[in-house]
């Protein structure tokens, strides 16, 4: 049952809607943050009708199945990394100390939008809903103890994974590949609410979202979408090219924004992908249907500049969602090129398996469309084991220097050290 109503204030009944869902064990609540081009202001389903997770090789044809029986239905999950869509020359072997399924939807029990000032509430009885959120505190901010975490991957060790790496483009094995590195802590209880509001208050990014599975926590900030299908338009947006924000002077922050579009390093780096994600829409796309719509796009965020470009096709009809995966995912930002290759050097010299890190969070909606972001710049948590993970990395092609490379990965995961150290 459907019911809408006029907000007036979208912050207040956002803060509320976190605190409401406080009493789901399952919920995926993706925010755009209030900023400016987004088509929702946030969208939350809460609670499990029925789910979807697995891990095995053939998980995303099981989910297929799962996805036809609900057609006309919303559903809201994640994708993993390690999601089998290449084949299995790219699976890894190796663990994943936070424990994410490859993949999981569900159906939720109660879906809310906000959009425009307008609530949309879907459930069976929305009325007592949106009682139950109007009658809760705004506020349960919750002070916690400092946390401070540890790189996984020590400077040195890094510098010389970059090397490794190179000569692997010198030989022509890739052109570009997408290193990346965990920081870490054991033994930590958070509160997942506090760091979402303090991490999306501190950066607040168009693709961000907290998303509770059972005793595994996603608290994300990411600004990057990774697919969005819309009837038969669909677009990628990859960002490659990051540069720190220090200007608020709008003479000063357009120098810093034309030094990221005129470095020749993040526009090698772009290009390449931008060439992956058009091969990927290719495969799936109505012939001559794909364009680049913007290229080296420079988009400011709290604290860096990204170069962000969009490509985008047009799908025939009744194109299947495990297939549309099966071309285009894990997104070409987050491996490199070519991409199976790619994929076994990342399994090769990055320390553990991404799990949800670089891959997706997002909706698919009754009619069939769907959104989806790429899982960066995030906290991975698991409550059970009290494992605290920031995994952060960045395109390395023949161009990269090794230790502008790591502080690029420091630059990254600054936000989410400040807000954890308090």
């Amino acid at each position: 049952m459907l019911m809408t109503r006029t907000i007036s204030d979208p912050a207040l009944i956002k803060e509320k809607v976190l605190n409401w869902l406080h009493r789901f064990s399952t919920f995926c609540f993706l925010d755009s943050c209030a900023l400016p081009g987004q088509s929702l202001d946030f969208i939350a389903g809460a609670g499990a009708v029925s789910a979807f997770e697995a891990s095995q090789n053939d998980a995303l044809e099981a989910f297929g199945e799962y996805q036809k029986k609900r057609q006309g239905k919303w559903l809201l999950g994640h994708l993993g990394y390690e999601l089998n869509t290449s084949g299995p020359e790219a699976l890894s072997n190796k663990t994943d100390q936070l424990l994410f399924p490859d993949i999981c939807f569900f159906e939720p029990e109660i879906v809310l939008q906000l959009k425009e000032g307008i609530l949309e509430i879907d459930a069976a009885d929305p009325a007592a809903v949106y009682d139950a959120i109007l009658n809760i505190p705004a506020d349960t901010t919750a002070v916690g103890s400092p946390v401070v975490l540890q790189p996984r991957v020590k400077k040195a060790a890094y510098l010389q994974a970059i090397e490794a790496l190179q000569k692997h483009i010198h030989r022509g094995d890739c052109y570009e590949i997408n290193y990346c590195i965990e920081f870490f802590a054991e033994d930590t209880v958070i509160d997942p609410f506090t760091i979402y509001r303090q991490l999306t208050k501190k950066t607040p990014a168009p693709f961000a979202g907290l998303y509770r599975l059972q005793d595994k926590w996603l608290v994300c900030a990411s600004p990057e979408r990774f697919l969005k299908k819309t009837g038969s338009n669909i677009i990628s947006q990859p960002i490659k090219g990051t540069l720190p924000r220090h200007a608020q002077d709008g003479v000063l922050l357009a120098g810093e924004r034309e030094n990221l579009l005129n470095s020749q390093k993040d526009r090698a780096e772009n290009v390449m992908v931008v060439d992956l994600v058009r091969n990927d829409l290719s495969r799936i796309c109505r012939e001559g249907s794909v364009r680049v719509d913007e290229l080296f796009g420079i988009y400011s965020f709290a604290q860096v500049h990204q170069m962000v470009s969009t490509v985008s096709g047009v799908l025939p009809d009744n194109y299947a969602f495990p297939d549309m995966l099966k071309a285009t995912f894990p997104m070409g930002s987050m491996t490199g090129a070519p991409k199976v290759s790619v994929m076994k050097l990342i399994d090769q010299h990055e320390q553990a398996k991404r799990g949800i890190f670089s891959g997706s969070i997002g909706y698919i909606s009754p009619d069939g469309d769907f959104d989806l972001n790429v899982v960066i710049r995030s906290l991975m948590y698991n409550h059970s084991t009290k494992y605290l993970s920031c995994k952060v990395g960045s395109g390395i092609t023949i161009y990269s220097e090794a230790a502008k490379e790591w502080e690029e990965c420091l630059l990254k995961a600054k936000a989410i050290e400040e807000v954890l150290k308090g």
